[in-house]
């Protein structure tokens, strides 16, 4: 894949998890952890081979992999239970979405237990040349097709939210006289004794 599909996931998980105040931050986050397996190409110039079990769509993108970092990844955070899910599912999305591409080798998606590259049996996502070789016409057709196929994910992380209606002078008094208050205080008989 040319990386697109695997930053909607990102946009779209970030959006859903955070509050409007950290929705960007969560964006960012999700988005970081939807990317990182593919951190695997590192290999490359190290003298890792693709085919290797740490090569390019290896044991970065084996399901294990993908539960233990994104409960790590999330752990820190106040919803923990929502996140790590999440972050799991993030994970999990890109060794299961490069299983759908047309090329490469597969995705080692139960490494450890089998060093075994899967592809998904329909694989209607053109597989991306890596590195320069996205700046090609097959690059363009790639980030083209992805951009069609993730359109509603991006449409879902990117739309603007409808922001709160702003009180006016006027609603806040009416409110005021609606919504019943702190009872006045009364005065107290004094209790002098000159009385």
């Amino acid at each position: 894949m040319a990386s697109l599909g695997h930053i909607a996931i990102g946009i779209a998980a970030g959006r859903f998890h955070g509050e409007p105040r950290t929705k960007v931050a969560w964006m960012g986050a999700f988005t970081v952890l939807s990317l990182a397996p593919d951190l695997d190409v590192i290999g490359f110039p190290l003298g890792i081979a693709y085919e290797d079990p740490f090569g390019h769509r290896g044991a970065s993108h084996a399901l294990l992999v993908a539960l233990l970092g994104g409960l790590v990844a999330v752990a820190p955070q106040r919803h923990r239970m929502r996140g790590a899910l999440l972050g799991v599912a993030v994970l999990a999305s890109h060794g299961l979405l490069d299983s759908l591409t047309d090329g490469g080798l597969g995705a080692a998606l139960f490494w450890p237990f089998s060093e075994a590259r899967h592809f998904a049996p329909w694989r209607p996502i053109p597989v991306a040349p890596i590195g320069a070789g996205l700046v090609s016409a097959r690059g363009i057709y790639v980030l083209a097709v992805e951009a069609v196929v993730f359109s509603p994910l991006l449409i879902y992380g990117l739309w603007p939210r409808r922001a709160e209606p702003k009180l006016s002078d006027d609603d806040d008094a009416d409110r005021g006289a609606r919504e019943p208050g702190p009872p006045a205080p009364t005065a107290r008989r004094s209790e002098s004794p000159d009385r």
